[in-house]
């Protein structure tokens, strides 16, 4: 994995979740609706979760420019993807995941994958 290579994943993955944390902020009600997914009680917790995409997306973005530099931020993002993959594996197992989530939870796994390997090759 090259450091240009580095700079493009998380890139990629800052905009992936900055698009979706934003969809979820200002249309959550109308895509949960669409998947025939149950509301919550208050449509805070939603945003509250999206927005944390968001600002884990700005992180990513901010890892890009300097990987070696940022390489402390690294962590918490595999962090995220880690509690993510794990809660919709579970609720999958348990046959009790929305649809919705499952694509989301395979691309995150990638990424994690992903951003192990550039952990290991930012070591200085």
């Amino acid at each position: 994995m090259s450091p240009r290579s580095i700079q493009l994943l998380y890139v990629i993955a800052g905009l992936y979740d900055l698009v979706i944390g934003l969809v979820f902020l200002l249309a959550g009600a109308a895509l949960l609706d669409r998947a025939g997914i149950p509301q919550p009680n208050h449509m805070g917790y939603l945003q509250f979760a999206a927005l944390q995409l968001v600002i884990f997306g700005l992180m990513f973005l901010a890892i890009s420019r300097d990987p070696i530099r940022n390489r402390n931020l690294m962590p918490y993002g595999m962090m995220l993807k880690v509690c993510y993959i794990s809660l919709v594996a579970y609720y999958w197992v348990q046959g009790g995941c929305p649809t919705l989530f499952q694509p989301f939870a395979v691309i995150d796994a990638v990424m994690l994958a992903l951003f192990l390997r550039a952990w290991q090759k930012t070591a200085v």
